[in-house]
């Protein structure tokens, strides 16, 4: 019996055997990517940052992004497209959950990235692109950090000086407990409603006082 391992010589043989298989498997894995979910091995591992295991979901983009900010880190068009790589990605396959229109893990996890992108991305210009702030506030909010998520939509209300601008930074800073910041951004958000709508407007944001849903609306 093969596997009677009191007999030294068979205990030699498995160990023998053992080691081949083993061998085999993670020439597999480093080299054709073998149960990583998708092809390019060790490398495409690398690239996406650990995000093996998704399913559905295109690192293209995410992978052609990081290539870029490692080439030049001063490039801000670079990070600028690591934001929107990161956000797609995160919408993605197992990245989202579509049932419970939530981020699993793994989406998270782009999401995190992306948060470290846009800081990246903001250090390097005076004035933040709208669509890249945008979905800088909402990964933050998806995050449960409403400061940072504060600090986007106000780069946004400067650049488009609009009511659905100033509605999300007043809601979101509410839910992070800036009320300072929140009360001029609820000045702003109903003087540039129409007059008919104030109300509904006003009842809204008295909400976001105690909750964090509206923010997470934006």
């Amino acid at each position: 019996m093969l596997f009677d391992l009191r007999s030294k010589g068979r205990r030699r043989a498995v160990k023998v055997i053992y080691s081949f298989l083993a061998l085999i498997m993670v020439s597999g894995l480093l080299l054709v990517g073998v149960g990583t979910g998708g092809s390019g091995g060790l490398l495409n591992g690398l690239e996406n940052n650990g995000s093996n295991g998704t399913t559905g979901v295109d690192y293209g983009p995410v992978n052609a992004a990081v290539k870029l900010t490692r080439k030049d880190p001063s490039s801000a068009a670079a990070w600028a497209a690591l934001v929107e790589a990161r956000f797609s990605a995160a919408d993605q396959g197992s990245n989202y959950d579509s049932t419970a229109s939530s981020y699993t893990t793994s989406g998270d996890k782009q999401l995190k990235l992306l948060a470290q992108a846009w800081s990246r991305y903001q250090a390097l210009v005076s004035t933040p692109s709208v669509d890249v702030s945008i979905l800088a506030a909402r990964a933050e909010e998806h995050l449960g950090d409403f400061s940072g998520a504060t600090l986007a939509w106000q780069d946004v209300a400067s650049s488009e000086h609009a009511e659905s601008a100033f509605y999300c930074l007043t809601a979101n800073a509410y839910a992070a407990k800036e009320t300072r910041v929140a009360g001029l951004a609820e000045t702003q958000t109903l003087a540039l409603t129409p007059k008919l709508q104030r109300p509904d407007i006003k009842s809204q944001l008295a909400e976001a006082k105690t909750s964090s849903a509206l923010a997470l609306s934006c």
